[in-house]
């Protein structure tokens, strides 16, 4: 007999909690499910990729006219990139990368990129599909990834060199140790405030919208068949040995979202990986605390 999922986490709260939408979705998915089971899981699918707050919401967000944004086709869609505009830094500075998590923007991710600015460091801010001004509905872990592969390789293939490091947050640090394990071209790692498991997101989201196991794990085969991997390939155990670059991970104790053991776990996974541990700063907050940055921007400079 299926059971609707019952494990709490304030990541299910904190996504999808304070959206209206959300109790209406409850309740046609709970139809759904009874009725006509197999739409029930198509549409669960498309809603568990739908970012929240939606991207519309989050471009009054974005780096404003003193950075240059460009929109690049990407699979189906677009991905925007933002630079510093201007002669602010010597052409030859070196690139570091920064992406941020589900359902944020690149504006997220500014104070990192002025104390990149400030180490002589060409910070270059990644907005992923249906994100920001990105365009598009859904995404996903898997194309997360590829974003993040693509945009190394393309850059790697325009200038002649790779990035200095890619910094990444939340759901974006999780597709950057994927990416790393695959070979990015990257000198350094840094893995802000990382999930470990992709399958806990799922049942987060199953809570919420009241999906029985059966339904969730169905939602979970779909996504998996149709991006060509499964979930558990993403965890820690399943890539750190293969990542060869150094590598910081932060993660706050008090994080609500992503518990503090998913960065330990990070940093136990992968060879001679180093964990800042903060306290009281959140999933979040971490990202313009400036012990945080300082600590990022020495890493990333090689101090």
């Amino acid at each position: 007999m299926s059971t609707t999922t019952t494990v709490p986490h304030a990541a299910a709260s904190g996504f999808y909690g304070a959206n209206p939408l959300v109790r209406a979705l409850r309740l046609g998915l709970g139809a759904l499910q009874r009725l006509w089971p197999a739409l029930g899981v198509r549409i669960a699918a498309r809603v568990f990729g739908t970012p929240l707050p939606p991207a519309w919401l989050q471009r009054r967000h974005t780096p404003g006219p003193e950075w240059e944004h460009r929109l690049h086709a990407f699979e189906q869609g677009r991905v925007g990139l933002y630079g510093p505009v201007g002669d602010a830094l010597p052409a030859d500075a070196p690139a570091v990368l920064l992406v941020h998590g589900w359902g944020g923007h690149a504006g997220q991710m500014l104070p990192l990129a002025t104390a990149l600015m400030a180490r002589g460091l060409r910070p270059v801010l990644l907005e992923m599909p249906a994100h920001g001004r990105s365009g598009g509905g859904t995404s996903n872990l898997a194309q997360f990834t590829r974003a993040i592969g693509y945009v190394a390789a393309r850059h790697r293939h325009d200038t002649g060199a790779g990035f200095q490091a890619v910094v990444a947050h939340s759901l974006g640090a999780n597709a950057l140790a994927q990416a790393a394990s695959q070979g990015l071209h990257a000198q350094r790692l840094v893995l802000l405030a990382p999930p470990a498991s992709p399958v806990d997101y799922t049942r987060y989201f199953a809570q919420v919208f009241g999906l029985r196991e059966r339904t969730r794990a169905a939602m979970q085969r779909l996504i998996e068949s149709r991006e060509g991997i499964v979930m558990p390939q993403f965890e820690p155990a399943a890539v750190g040995a293969r990542i060869a670059q150094p590598t910081l991970v932060v993660h706050d104790r008090e994080d609500r979202v992503n518990a503090f053991a998913d960065g330990e776990a990070f940093r136990d996974a992968i060879p001679g990986a180093r964990l800042v541990a903060t306290q009281g700063w959140g999933h979040r907050r971490i990202l313009k605390e400036a012990v945080v940055l300082a600590a990022v921007a020495g890493f990333v400079a090689g101090d």
